[in-house]
């Protein structure tokens, strides 16, 4: 039958060898390969990684400065995940550790410090980011790492990296801010006593020891308050990488060293300059110190910020359980608590009611309810039982289990969950090259607006000229901000990346987000996505002198070694019935499009369409082999309600095949499709299925989900599907045209398709679309070619992904509108173009305030993301 299923489109991909068919003899063998594991030593603890929260890829095995943009590098929480438990936080002092700078993913360091080129601190990387580098080489690391390591440590002073480094940054910072405040105030009060009303200072304090009270209070403030800044300043300028800190060098030493050389020699200066009682020439000593102390101020309270971004992962690093009660002997009549480090894969683990499941592994024994919602959001329990899956940091509830431990360290689910949260919070949208290429001359402009500013002044300005020239340039260089520039787009991405992470959606990176904030069409798999993908056999329609059960055997045999939903139903039928499977399986193959082949006891079986049951050469997918009309004619009903017909045929050889039958599989649609479906066509999105299943069943499922019949393709291939994909990108327009499908001519625009799947057979489609979104309980390779993964499984969170993403759009618009806006209205006013019409300069030390204010406002509008998300994501799951 031409129309019928392809229940195993590529996803026979290999035997496990702990498929539940084969749980006794795993048993067997299980514990002996366990040993022979640990024998072989287990894995080392994997490197600590730092980088930097705004240049992407500064990445460095140990603390440090990114040489980007000068900021502290700092400890990825992903890294802990890694080692398969927390504790893995504690490596040993010889494992190496790499930084890196967020906003600059190409400076990578052995140690902490500043990036060169942006001067933000460089934050580690996690263990998966050190695995990557074997790809990328060590070239970059150069000149970045070395003896310039060892100097930024002892320059920042802000500890060697072990711990938790974004508390010892924020303590650090802090303890310079209020030492700072507390010395700035007295310079502040004696520079501007003399503007107060009724205060005096001047009667009381002569000039000139005042001059040098402020002189002995503001150097400490400068050169050990302020010199994590000055050393970020001069790393900037050694690698030809100006940044923020460049200028705010240059202003605050330019106003210090003045202010110094006015109290050390008076006399150099000219007579203009003496505008203070006793000769002495007027001091700037309270700009540079409260210029220092509210760049104190806007870091710490960056920093604060960024700790908060880092909160969702450290959430999910919390789920993880920290010991193992690991089970050996031939009888498993030993018990011991191990730590999770030293788990390997084979070893059989006991699970106790109430206890977290350690790893990730396969039920070997034992029935029980396991609450997964703290990885998947759901409330109700799941069931497992042999050979189920179950997933680490789960919550074992009302029977004991032993697991055999499959996935350890970086390839668990929680770990990998955690490492691509990450990933995706140093990653660079493609809207960040806007703010790049403004950055890259940005600061030579402000150094050359700075000095047009002071030769203007000098020559044009009133007198004392050169007072009020320096006064401006040095506002000029304070007032401007590239920090804000820099900070639009990864604040905004690490906030709602982490937001996402907290609901369930798993973003691969920034580019990502772009794309899906576009999406006019979406393609939805059905099996797995729009169906909860547990099917099971309702029906089995047998061919003339062949029992249920002989059929049952020999397709459950057959699919045996398969994880594929289908394959699952159809083996699980044949063990509810106790029938025994045939354990000489050998030469399993998949055949794209058509089913699965296997050799059964000597003898050859075909599931899958009915060209492959009747001739097993299935390649040349020979349609016109059919089956006869009755059974024809039974499995079209089954099709009309929604059944998925597979066939099943045997033979000597692929030349002398017997049809044994037909297999009815239900898979009964999501409780929560309907709903997410009618929410994205709300969104203007026009949404079509594409499945391998038969044009009835698709067609059954689709009227139950209002889907126009218009929009279903069945029957298709993973070839079909890519070709879909293509053709709808060629198009224009968006879906059903509500108004916000609308927004931006949606009509007039070429189309942005979205891909919904979960299986191997729709890996080639998720890559060929837009954006990929890969149902978490998914096979890898659909989860690897999705550039989104709903570890829920749940449809809703297609919209609430996209929803979140135009948030995050939003945002970053928001947050380059505002970088944009302020610097280019702030230097003007800072060079004193009001002055002619108003009389108005500006102070550099509003200047500092404003600089320090407005990478404060960036970060406060980012953080404002997570109010929205939570919002969005209790209106999108209201009932």
């Amino acid at each position: 039958m031409p129309d019928a299923p392809t229940p195993n489109n590529g996803h026979h991909g290999h035997g496990s060898c702990c498929d539940s068919a084969h749980s006794t003899h795993h048993a067997k063998h299980g514990d002996a390969a366990a040993d022979a594991s640990r024998e072989a030593g287990a894995s080392a603890a994997p490197p600590q990684k730092y980088y930097c929260p705004m240049c992407p890829g500064v990445e460095s095995d140990t603390p440090g400065d990114c040489p980007k943009c000068g900021m502290r590098l700092e400890v990825n929480p992903a890294w802990k995940a890694t080692a398969g438990s927390r504790a893995a936080a504690k490596p040993s002092r010889q494992s190496k550790r790499h930084y890196t700078c967020p906003m600059h993913p190409e400076v990578r360091r052995d140690s902490p410090g500043d990036c060169p080129i942006c001067g933000m601190s460089l934050e580690p990387v996690d263990g998966a980011g050190a695995a990557a580098d074997a790809g990328h080489g060590q070239a970059h690391h150069g000149h970045h790492s070395g003896e310039h390591d060892a100097d930024s440590r002892q320059g920042d002073g802000d500890g060697d990296g072990d711990g938790d480094s974004g508390q010892d940054e924020i303590r650090a910072l802090s303890l310079r801010f209020w030492i700072g405040l507390a010395l700035t105030l007295p310079v502040f009060f004696l520079s501007m006593g003399g503007m107060i009303p009724g205060l005096h200072l001047d009667h009381v304090i002569p000039p000139r020891v005042s001059a040098w009270i402020e002189f002995a209070l503001t150097t400490p403030v400068v050169f050990w308050c302020g010199w994590i800044f000055l050393v970020r300043g001069w790393r900037s300028i050694l690698y030809r990488s100006p940044n923020m800190f460049t200028l705010i060098m240059i202003g605050v030493g330019a106003a210090y060293v003045y202010s110094a050389v006015a109290v050390l020699a008076p006399g150099l200066f000219p007579a203009s300059f003496h505008g203070h009682g006793e000769g002495q020439p007027a001091l700037y000593f309270e700009a540079a110190a409260v210029i220092t102390v509210l760049v104190l101020l806007g870091q710490l309270l960056e920093a604060k910020a960024r700790r908060q971004t880092g909160r969702a992962i450290e959430a999910l690093l919390s789920l993880a359980a920290t010991v193992a009660h690991r089970v050996t002997g031939h009888r498993r009549e030993h018990e011991e608590d191990v730590d999770l480090n030293d788990v390997q894969p084979g070893d059989l683990l006991r699970v106790r009611p109430g206890e977290k499941i350690p790893l990730d592994g396969t039920v070997e024994e034992g029935g029980s309810t396991v609450d997964e919602s703290m990885l998947t959001g759901e409330p109700m329990p799941v069931r497992k039982e042999l050979g189920d899956k179950v997933i680490g940091a789960t919550l074992n509830q009302s029977g004991t289990l032993l697991v055999r431990a499959e996935k350890v360290g970086g390839d668990s689910v929680l770990s990998r969950i955690v490492a691509m949260v990450a990933d995706a919070q140093r990653s660079r949208a493609p809207v960040q090259k806007l703010a790049d290429s403004v950055a890259a001359w940005f600061v030579p402009a402000v150094i050359l607006i700075a000095v047009i500013t002071f030769a203007v002044w000098a020559a044009f300005g009133p007198q004392p000229a050169y007072l009020y020239a320096i006064a401006n340039a040095v506002a000029v260089l304070i007032i401007a901000c590239p920090c804000a520039l820099g900070l639009a787009t990864p604040m905004s991405i690490m906030v709602g990346i982490g937001q996402g992470a907290r609901r369930g959606i798993l973003i691969r990176n920034a580019e990502a987000i772009e794309r899906a904030e576009g999406v006019t069409h979406l393609i939805t798999d059905k099996t797995g996505t729009l169906t909860e993908g547990k099917p099971r056999v309702t029906d089995l329609l047998t061919a003339e002198g062949i029992s249920e059960d002989d059929l049952l055997r020999a397709a459950a045999s057959a699919e045996s070694a398969s994880e594929h939903p289908l394959a699952r139903a159809i083996v699980n039928a044949a063990r509810e019935r106790g029938l025994a499977l045939v354990e000489s399986v050998r030469d399993f193959k998949s055949i794209t499009g058509l089913g699965v082949v296997a050799m059964v006891d000597g003898r050859r079986v075909a599931i899958g369409r009915p060209s492959l049951a009747l001739a097993a050469n299935g390649a040349d997918g020979d349609e016109g082999a059919q089956p006869p009309v009755a059974l024809a004619h039974k499995a079209e009903e089954l099709q009309n309600h929604a059944r998925t017909v597979v066939w099943v045929g045997r033979g000597e050889c692929e030349h002398s095949m017997q049809l044994l039958g037909a297999i009815g599989i239900a898979d009964p649609i999501k409780p929560t499709s309907r709903e997410a479906l009618q929410s994205l066509r709300d969104m203007g999105i026009r949404i079509l299925i594409c499945t391998g299943d038969n044009p009835r069943t698709a067609a059954a499922v689709a009227r139950e989900l209002g889907i126009d019949e218009k929009e279903i393709h069945a029957g298709a291939t993973p070839a079909d599907k890519q070709r879909l994909v293509k053709e709808l990108q060629q198009s224009t327009g968006g879906g059903h045209g509500s108004s916000e499908g609308k927004r931006g001519g949606a009509g007039d625009r070429k189309a942005v398709v979205a891909m919904a799947g979960d299986g191997i057979n729709d890996a080639p489609a998720l890559a060929a679309a837009d954006i990929g979104i890969a149902m978490g309980h998914g096979t890898d390779a659909a989860i690897q070619s999705a550039g989104i993964t709903l570890v829920k499984g749940d449809l809703r969170g297609i919209a609430e992904s996209l929803h979140l993403s135009r948030a995050i759009m939003t945002n970053i618009r928001q947050n380059l509108a505002f970088a944009f806006i302020y610097n280019a209205a702030g230097i003007p006013i800072a060079a004193g173009v009001l002055y002619p019409l108003t009389g108005l300069l500006l102070n550099p030390m509003i200047a500092g305030a404003a600089m320090a204010l407005s990478s404060v406002s960036v970060i406060a509008n980012s953080l404002r993301l997570s109010r929205q998300a939570r919002r969005q994501s209790q209106v999108s799951r209201a009932p």
